[in-house]
């Protein structure tokens, strides 16, 4: 069995129903490469009923090429759980640890539960025992600006050193990847900036994932 790092698309913050069209058709390009494990889908704040039907908008497309839907919606006071149900979403991501052990409990029937925005390792290791699936370490905030790239580099190679938990490498360079290969992640992550408007560094990027050595 390959324990080849494998590809996380990582959605805009705060993507809104204006939006929805030309992500969609962009995901639908680099989904179509191939061999991408993940989307996380980063909605701006509305209504659930609006929320819901931003899922389902891009639900299908992310998994009738394989690829698991994760939602995250900072700033969303209703039921995350519920939207991500509803809509046909494999998934939610969260960026508050204590909300962590709620939302496990939530989902349940095999569902993903993923969380990032840790700037700790204390942090780091609280999501670890709150039961996620994964943790992602980097990727731009909401305001754009990004942590270090070395910052990033160090805190995901001492969590694949220690943890069992899998987790989600994010590059928001093209520089980024290669490195965050070499720890050993078992995901890397694409921040939007890298793919959105430009499919063909999905498979730039693939190629590297399949030319690293197999750890």
């Amino acid at each position: 069995m390959s324990n080849r790092a494998r590809l996380a698309l990582i959605g805009p913050h705060g993507l809104d129903a204006e939006g929805m069209d030309g992500f969609v058709t962009a995901l639908r390009a680099a989904c179509g490469i191939g061999d991408v494990a993940a989307v996380i889908l980063r909605l701006a704040a509305t209504d659930e009923r609006g929320l819901t039907a931003r899922v389902k908008q891009v639900a299908p497309v992310a998994q009738e090429h394989g690829a698991a839907l994760v939602v995250a919606c900072p700033g969303f006071t209703g039921d995350l759980a519920a939207v991500a149900i509803r809509g046909g979403a494999d998934g939610v991501h969260i960026d508050k640890p204590r909300d962590l052990k709620d939302m496990r409990e939530r989902l349940r029937d095999g569902r993903i539960l993923g969380a990032g925005g840790v700037e700790t390792k204390h942090a780091a290791m609280e999501a670890g025992e709150a039961g996620i699936d994964y943790l992602m370490f980097g990727g731009l905030y909401p305001d754009g600006v990004a942590p270090e790239a070395d910052t990033v580099l160090a805190r995901v190679s001492w969590w694949v050193e220690i943890f069992e938990t899998p987790c989600i490498a994010v590059a928001t360079s093209a520089e980024a990847v290669e490195p965050l290969v070499a720890t050993g992640a078992e995901f890397i992550g694409l921040e939007s900036t890298l793919w959105l408007a430009d499919s063909a560094a999905v498979e730039q990027v693939q190629k590297a994932l399949q030319q690293a050595p197999v750890r």
